[in-house]
Order: structure tokens, then sequence, then C-alpha cells
């Protein structure tokens, strides 16, 4: 698929984002090695600010579909510089990732940048550390 048709689907998943307490609406799409996607938008609730991430909701339906490891991750937010994931999110996704995995930033009409996990966690604690 294209960036377009991924910036497509990603701006349709933003638009169902459930934020009445915050109004900053992301969304999420995972592609994994075997090219399956999984998208995910954020869902806040009146225990603000105990909603879900976009990122991890997406994690989530991977997870649930039986995949787990994260070939690219784009992050749609409704600002123009392709805000980056909050620090839980960041370790979710070194969770599933590797080096190789790519952490996309996305406004609402474009791809901003392109990011290794390892960029946006350094020296991060990881599943290796636990064998």
């Amino acid at each position: 698929m294209s960036e377009s048709t991924y910036l497509s689907i990603l701006q349709n998943a933003m638009n169902n984002a459930y934020a009445p307490y915050s109004n900053y609406s992301v969304s999420a799409l995972i592609i994994t090695d075997s090219g399956q996607q999984y998208i995910g938008c954020n869902v806040e609730n009146a225990s603000y600010p105990e909603g879900l991430c976009a990122e991890a909701s997406a994690i989530s339906a991977m997870v649930v579909a039986g995949e787990k490891k994260i070939k690219q991750i784009y992050i749609m937010s409704q600002d123009q510089t392709g805000a980056t994931p909050c620090g839980g999110c960041r370790q979710r996704i070194r969770e599933f990732a590797d080096a190789n995995t790519l952490v996309t930033l996305c406004s609402k009409d474009k791809v901003i940048s392109s990011l290794g996990i390892a960029d946006l966690l350094p020296n991060s604690f990881g599943p290796g550390h636990l064998l």
C-alpha cells in the first residue's frame, strides 16, 4: 500500500477517536512483518487520564490477532509537527520492536518524519534484558 493510503486509514481512525476531555485525537497504524495492519485510536474516559492511547489500542489489536512484531508504526496527530508517542507508548512499542522498526510521525495530511525506536527510547530496557 502507498503512504497516501496509510494516511487515509489514519485520518479515518483519528476521526473516530473518543477524546472529549483533551480534544486531542490520535491514531496509529501498525504494519507487521507478515504485512498485516492493525489500527487504533485514542479512547478517553471520565476517569481522565485513564484512557487508552492510539498506539496501545493498535498494539492490543495486533496481539489479539496473534502477531507479536511491529515492522512499522504510523502515528497521526492533529498538529502539524507529528507529535511523538508518550513515554508509556514508547515502551509498549519497544516491547514489540527491533532495531529495524520504524516509527513514522504524521500530521493530518502528510508524513513528517520516520525514526528508529532507539531514537525515541535510547538505551531502552526490553524483553532481552529479562532472559
